[in-house]
């Protein structure tokens, strides 16, 4: 079996280990050798068997292994994600359209994290198709596992500062957050779902039996514990019972406020009393919570909204209370996304066909984005990416389902893999980009460097003189300075880590 680091959770890839031929096929590109997310050609499969040598010659002729071709639009949709995440972050400020929704609804911002699920999906499905060695997977999946958790505390819970300060160290008693922002859920669904997958190896078939469901039916172990997740949510969601709460606000003047939320109620979807935020208190702590939600956004907290501005003299109270967006219960909905995930690898392990392909992919797509739009619009369960929703699950991993399927179209059928070539570059190296640029910690070093002031730095100069200054807007300068001195460079550096064969592998 390929060691496990090669099932990624879309933040880079793992060297190929030598093996047989099948499996290789599957594996993901981790080094700049030539391996990687590779998919069987029929044609050439079956020529090789038609001209497999007879008994009497086949000393004289060497073996010849049927060729194989990278399935680059996995690459290309972890590079899209990564440059999203960038984008949002970094623009999301002058552009609150594309930030995160303040609650119900669906910004470019909230693609970035079931994007990401999807993803972890596709590389399992890829990588665990054969698992000779249980044992041994088990122990590489909890390895990874714990990688990620490090990392995610490390860079988003808290500890770094990057880039806007230049000091590192958290609180761990009060200000750290354990469920940070991406890493610490992509943990938690990838742990999940590659062990129900490795789990039932043997209980899957190696051929699907005829008819449309087959695919579904070979690998019912993982739609069942997607159905549990999906059980254990709803119904803490709209069964537990939400009390009155409390939490203390830090003013500027150095004295601390005690704020009361009165709930005392069942099922409800708002900010103030759902059950996703009660189980985070109860299970966190209200100090490890993100102290600065998103829904302050909203016209009930302020008038500037959707942009962040001053808060309304009305102002409910729970406007500035912490809320966390990755947490439990909400990561407990999050692997539903990497159970849709894995589904696309399954299917593209077992279609051969491109058309059977798209045909599976497009219908579950459209399917899924009609039942958010569905539940969404008739107000049954809201699109949220606050709560997870059930709806929002649906509708981001349709929405996903269909760019992937477009990307297969355009890079792997049609051969347009020029254009998309530096999505490509940056998903082969998705780790490293995604510390160093959408992280800011290159950005932190750079600053690092700063002349009198550390509002003095190169970083702060590009950006107001290049860019602010020459079109005279903020909000333009701030997208093209992303635009440019962000994707742009690190688009090239990919592609020149790339060329040397150099591979951040988690």
């Amino acid at each position: 079996m390929e060691d496990a680091r090669r099932v990624e959770e879309g933040f880079g890839h793992a060297p190929l280990e030598k093996k047989d031929h099948n499996e290789a096929y599957f594996s993901e590109k981790l080094d700049g050798t030539d391996s990687g997310d590779r998919i069987e050609n029929e044609k050439d499969d079956r020529r090789a068997v038609l001209n497999q040598p007879t008994e009497q010659n086949v000393e004289e002729q060497p073996l010849v292994k049927p060729k194989s071709k990278r399935v680059a639009t996995l690459d290309a949709f972890r590079g899209l994600t990564i440059v999203l995440m960038i984008l949002v972050d970094d623009a999301g400020g002058a552009y609150a359209r594309i930030d995160h929704s303040p609650w119900n609804g669906c910004t470019l911002a909230d693609f970035v994290m079931p994007f990401f699920l999807f993803i972890v999906g596709v590389a399992i499905a890829l990588a665990l198709k054969k698992v000779p060695n249980i044992k041994h997977a088990i122990k590489k999946i909890v390895i990874r596992t714990l990688k990620l958790l490090f990392w995610g505390i490390i860079l988003q819970g808290g500890y770094s500062h990057a880039p806007s300060e230049l000091v590192y160290g958290v609180d761990i008693k009060h200000q750290i957050r354990w469920c940070g922002i991406l890493l610490q859920r992509i943990a938690l669904v990838y742990f999940v779902v590659a062990l129900i997958e490795t789990l039932t190896t043997k209980l899957r078939p190696t051929v699907l039996d005829f008819g449309h469901i087959s695919i579904f039916t070979a690998y019912q172990w993982q739609w069942i514990g997607g159905f549990v997740a999906f059980l254990v949510y709803i119904i803490t969601t709209y069964a537990l019972y939400i009390p009155d709460w409390s939490f203390v606000l830090q003013n500027p003047n150095g004295t601390a406020k005690r704020y009361t939320v009165q709930c005392g109620m069942r099922g409800h979807l708002g900010p103030a009393c759902n059950a996703v935020g009660y189980v985070d208190r109860q299970v966190w702590g209200i100090e490890h919570l993100y102290s600065q939600p998103v829904w302050i956004r909203l016209k009930a907290c302020t008038f500037s909204s959707p942009y962040q501005g001053p808060l309304r003299e009305d102002a409910p109270t729970w406007c500035q209370a912490p809320f966390e967006p990755e947490g439990l219960l909400s990561s407990i909905s999050a692997i539903l996304s990497g159970t849709i995930g894995i589904h696309y690898g399954h299917v593209l392990i077992h279609f051969k066909s491109h058309s059977e392909r798209l045909k599976q992919w497009v219908s579950m797509g459209f399917g899924l984005l009609i039942i958010a739009i569905i539940l969404h619009f008739t107000n049954a369960i809201p699109i949220n990416k606050q709560l997870y929703s059930i709806s929002y699950v649906c509708f981001t991993a349709g929405a996903a389902g269909i760019v992937f399927s477009g990307f297969y179209i355009l890079i792997d059928i049609w051969g347009l893999r020029t254009p998309f070539l530096f999505l490509e570059w940056i998903g082969m190296n998705a780790m490293l980009v995604f510390v160093m640029a959408a992280q800011g910690i290159f950005a932190a070093f750079v600053n690092g460097w700063y002349y009198e002031s550390q509002d003095k730095t190169l970083v702060y100069w590009i950006q107001k003189h290049v860019f602010n200054d020459i079109w005279h807007t903020e909000k333009v300068g701030t997208l093209l300075y992303v635009m440019f001195a962000e994707i742009t460079f690190w688009s090239v550096l990919a592609g020149i880590l790339h060329k040397l064969g150099i591979h951040w592998k988690l």
